[in-house]
């Protein structure tokens, strides 16, 4: 089936009722006690590294054991299935020396998976079954530096990870999914990678899926782990065309409550929740039972917060099953129309509606408007260069305009520098960037490091005519601009 016809068909289900996606297959490979034997199988019997936890490639070395948790999962009631897939990135495979297989697993568990929600669809021929490619979020970040000394580092740059997703997402289309997940996004800017290698793979090859996308609060302060709010992350994707945008694992049911609240009211799309089964415990397990989770997710949709629903870390065909039946009769989130209104993000949102006040934009950090920053940035002195940016948001800068063109400088070089140390200084990061240039290598990398949706000017001489090339990755709007 087409990807259109599948996403009208999402689209009317989720319509008419809540959708019931499956729970933790980590939880249930635990739960299997295999063996470093187990993972090897034959084929990887000699390999050098030990693969003991390598999850994915039972997909690979033991497929019957995946194809059965499958199974259990659509007996308890799942409408869609996840593949076994969460960390089949090279990136992530690096650490089991198995990144020449990242095409084959990421084939293998599209199938496995597509085989057993076929069956079940079979089955029940008035209610089909989906397949969801999960895409997890690798285990580097972006948009942060793994290195407190070094704050402007980063362990993997958005064309690493933009490459990493397109082998994965190829695999999993060509095995046959229904939908692609991008799940667990605890920094924006992968997330950002992996929605421009999904439109790219789709215009390559003249395809297109869904794509749902879920991210992950960390803790009770509302934020990802790479610090945006739950506003400002749907700010920086709000211009990707989504099937649904959602929440889960970090946190249980109970914890979760104020941000699927939150989402529902700000996400004109469909909203999903698959939290954990409650916090860990003291021995790394998760004790919340299914009665208890079904109830609480119960009163969400009851509440009118979900469309889509299932569970994380933890969570068994039982948990599912129990889900499943509780929200049954209840009907499906009503979306919101789309509010008028322009938004911007940095690791908090700026919204810009037609009564909003004054916007400023703080441009001393425009070496073309400031003598003193342009001397700091050619001087290679960045803290003090960052500080300029720090007043200026500190004297009332809504929006920080990022100028980067001066003769004696590799324009590119010092945008992605300024604003890799930026992003590590929470206090700057807050506000929107506006990256503003007349170098169009400049204007499209910008994005490429910054987590939040900001905005593009592409500066041109008075008089100046042209097309502005190509689109760039995925992110802050662009308008062109004159300078005299």
């Amino acid at each position: 089936m087409s990807g259109e016809r599948t996403r009208l068909d999402l689209e009317q289900a989720l319509s008419e009722r809540i959708l019931v996606l499956d729970g933790a297959m980590g939880t249930m490979i635990q739960a299997l006690s295999l063996d470093e034997a187990m993972f090897r199988g034959e084929e990887f019997a000699g390999h050098p590294a030990a693969l003991d936890g390598c999850n994915d490639l039972l997909c690979l070395t033991f497929p019957e054991a995946i194809e059965k948790i499958h199974d259990e999962f659509l007996e308890a009631g799942a409408d869609i299935l996840e593949t076994n897939t969460f960390n089949s990135t090279s990136i992530s495979m690096a650490d089991y020396q198995l990144q020449d297989r990242v095409f084959d697993i990421n084939f293998a568990a599209a199938r496995l998976a597509r085989r057993a929600a076929d069956r079940a669809s079979d089955r029940t021929p008035d209610r089909r079954r989906y397949v969801a490619g999960s895409l997890g979020p690798t285990n580097r970040t972006a948009s942060m530096s793994p290195d407190v000394n070094n704050p402007g580092f980063r362990a993997v740059s958005f064309d690493q990870l933009v490459e990493a997703y397109r082998e994965q997402i190829a695999g999993l289309i060509d095995g046959g999914v229904d939908l692609l997940m991008p799940e667990t996004t605890f920094d924006t800017l992968n997330l950002k990678a992996c929605l421009f290698a999904i439109e790219d793979h789709f215009t390559r090859h003249d395809v297109r899926l869904p794509v749902a996308v879920s991210v992950t609060i960390t803790d009770n302060s509302g934020r990802t782990l790479s610090g945006q709010t739950l506003e400002a992350f749907w700010h920086s994707i709000a211009h990707v065309d989504l099937l649904s945008v959602g929440i889960n694992c970090a946190l249980g049911p109970t914890q979760m409550r104020p941000y699927v609240q939150e989402l529902a009211r700000i996400a004109p799309v469909p909203t999903s929740c698959h939290p954990n089964a409650g916090l860990p415990n003291e021995f790394g397990g998760y004790d919340e039972t299914p009665e208890d989770l079904s109830k609480t997710l119960a009163e969400f949709a009851a509440s009118g917060w979900l469309n889509i629903v299932g569970g994380c870390c933890g969570t068994t065909p039982e948990h599912i099953r129990q889900v499943a039946a509780a929200v049954a009769e209840l009907s499906p989130r009503t979306l919101p129309n789309e509010p008028d209104e322009t938004s911007f993000s940095g690791l908090e949102p700026l919204t810009v509606r037609d009564d909003s006040n004054l916007i400023m934009v703080g441009e001393r950090t425009n070496v073309s408007g400031s003598r003193r920053f342009a001397r700091l940035v050619r001087e290679g002195d960045y803290d003090q260069a960052v500080a300029v940016a720090r007043q200026q948001v500190d004297g009332g800068a809504n929006v920080i305009d990022v100028n980067m063109d001066e003769a004696l400088l590799d324009g590119p070089e010092a945008m992605t520098t300024f604003l890799n140390l930026i992003a590590a200084e929470p206090d700057v990061a807050r506000v929107p960037i506006m990256i503003d240039s007349s170098d169009w290598n400049v204007i499209k990398g910008g994005p490429e490091v910054c987590a939040g949706q900001g905005h593009r000017q592409l500066d041109q001489p008075q008089g100046g005519r042209g097309v502005i090339p190509g689109t760039g990755p995925p992110g802050p709007s662009l308008r062109r601009g004159r300078w005299l």
